[in-house]
């Protein structure tokens, strides 16, 4: 899995003109699913997210996660983390995984994330349109690839 994390002071997402869902203050996480990633990938990576200490402390020293600042997930499928440049200018996305097997540990994502925030995370929808929306916040950025655990 690989994903984009970047602390928020908002963020949403439109689909069809429709919000479908926001926060305010949380981070945002861009998902991107390969075939090679399993229930280790979601335990460990959820984990990493919420105890991420990127969150200003009463000293505005990033050492807070995202449990400790109450803030909230907004959680976006993203093939395109997955493309692959080497050949030419069209990008390949042979590496990111078709619906069949995103879907299920998309969901699961959600859910484990969920559990260890102990809240609702809010979602895109899988496969569609998606007009996403952000106000980054320092801006704090972070890129995760579970393949590559530094």
């Amino acid at each position: 899995m690989k994903t984009v994390i970047q602390r928020v002071t908002n963020a949403d997402v439109t689909i069809n003109g429709a919000v479908k869902s926001a926060i305010q203050q949380g981070l945002l996480v861009l998902l991107g699913i390969e075939d090679a990633d399993n229930a280790e990938d979601i335990t460990w990576l959820s984990n990493k997210i919420v105890n991420l200490r990127i969150f200003n402390d009463e000293n505005g020293v990033m050492n807070r996660s995202i449990l400790e600042a109450g803030g909230d997930i907004l959680l976006i499928s993203q093939f395109t983390l997955h493309a692959s440049t080497k050949k030419g200018n069209r990008p390949s996305y042979l590496k990111a995984s078709k619906p069949d097997v995103a879907i299920p540990l998309y969901e699961k994502m959600k859910q484990q994330l969920e559990a260890d925030l102990g809240k609702s995370v809010g979602t895109g929808e899988f496969g569609a349109d998606m007009k996403v929306s952000l106000l980054n916040d320092g801006p704090v950025t972070i890129i995760i690839d579970t393949k590559n655990r530094e």
